[in-house]
C-alpha cells in the first residue's frame, strides 16, 4: 500500500467523521431545548466537524496553496466560533434569553 493509498483512506475517514459531527450539530440545533444547549451544538461538534473535513480535504488534495487555504479556513473558524457563541449567549443573558437560576456568574461577572 502506497502513501497515497493510505492518505487517502484516512481522508475519507476524516471526511465521514467530519460529516457526521456536523449532522449531530444540526440535529442538536434542532432538537435541544434551549438556547444554550442549542450554542453548545452549534459551537462545538460543528468546528470539529468542520476540522474533520478540512484535514479529509487536504489529505486528498495534497496541493501546497490549497492545504494553505485549508489551514487559513481552520484557523479562521477556530477563532471566529467560540467568539460569536460567546456574544450570542451574552445578549440573550442580558436580554432575558436565558434564565437566571441555570447561570451560574460571579458578582463581577454579572455586572459586564
Amino acid at each position: 500500500m502506497s502513501w497515497t493509498q493510505v492518505a487517502d483512506v484516512v481522508g475519507l475517514a476524516c471526511l465521514t467523521a467530519g460529516a457526521v459531527l456536523c449532522l449531530c450539530a444540526a440535529i442538536g440545533l434542532l432538537r435541544f431545548p434551549d438556547l444554550l444547549t442549542r450554542m453548545h451544538a452549534a459551537t462545538k461538534p460543528q468546528v470539529l466537524g468542520v476540522l474533520l473535513v478540512l484535514i479529509g480535504v487536504g489529505l486528498r488534495i495534497r496541493s501546497g496553496l490549497d492545504v494553505g487555504m485549508l489551514v487559513l479556513i481552520g484557523a479562521f473558524q477556530l477563532l471566529t466560533v467560540p467568539v460569536a457563541g460567546h456574544m450570542v449567549g451574552r445578549a440573550a443573558y442580558r436580554t432575558g434569553g436565558v434564565e437566571q437560576a441555570k447561570v451560574r456568574l460571579t458578582p463581577d461577572d454579572s455586572t459586564d
